[in-house]
């Protein structure tokens, strides 16, 4: 079965840090057409804070999600701090420090950030947040664990139900944050925080693609 070791993370941490930083701009005008502006300043803050801290160390996945997650959780503003926070550290804790990520453990992993993010947010698929990027791709791992397909085909229909979670938020009214405000004026934009979380998947995906063996 195919897998990656988890001690190579440090390339899929970083990947997920350049997905941010080549978007900053752009994840800051989808917020600001609804929101306040500051997504992406503030998730390239946090990023950018996170690879310097990293310097040139060597970074299990799960120690670097654990040690992404605290940073933004204690050091930048927003609601996406507390929230990426706890899916990261929430991730990093369901991977028990095993040697080895196959798809069943990387789809427990997800899971396990989902539920954690449930428990602090009462925002549900469907709400317009980032809940309808992350659903459908823990979702879609899920189900492809369960059916025992090839970890790398896993990844691609992971990325294309995060996309499609995410391109769903464009027709959907906000209900929770600054943008709830907007009532039915939030359609047709898609939610910032749903962009993010496409871009995050998309290279955590990439990056382990690229390590597996």
């Amino acid at each position: 079965m195919a897998c990656f070791a988890n001690g190579e993370g440090r390339s899929i941490l970083l990947n997920m840090v350049k997905a941010i930083q080549g978007h900053k701009e752009y994840l800051g005008e989808v917020d600001g057409l609804i929101g306040d502006g500051d997504h992406g300043m503030n998730m390239n803050k946090g990023f950018t804070l996170y690879a310097e801290e990293l310097g040139e160390d060597a970074v299990t996945f799960s120690d670097g999600l654990f040690d992404l997650g605290a940073l933004l959780l204690n050091r930048i503003g927003g609601s996406m701090g507390p929230i990426y926070g706890t899916v990261f550290m929430e991730m990093s804790d369901a991977a028990n420090e095993m040697e080895e990520v196959d798809l069943p453990l990387f789809a427990a992993m997800m899971r396990a950030g989902l539920e954690g993010l449930y428990d602090i947010v009462d925002a549900r698929p469907g709400d317009k947040t980032l809940v309808d990027t992350l659903h459908p791709a823990v979702q879609s791992l899920d189900a492809d664990a369960r059916q025992g397909t090839a970890f790398r085909d896993a990844l691609a229909n992971m990325r294309a139900a995060a996309e499609a979670g995410w391109k769903s938020t464009e027709s959907l009214m906000a209900r929770y944050g600054r943008s709830a405000r907007l009532g039915e004026r939030s359609r047709g934009v898609p939610d910032a925080g749903a962009t993010s979380c496409k871009l995050i998947l998309w290279a955590m995906a990439e990056g382990i693609e690229a390590l597996l063996r």
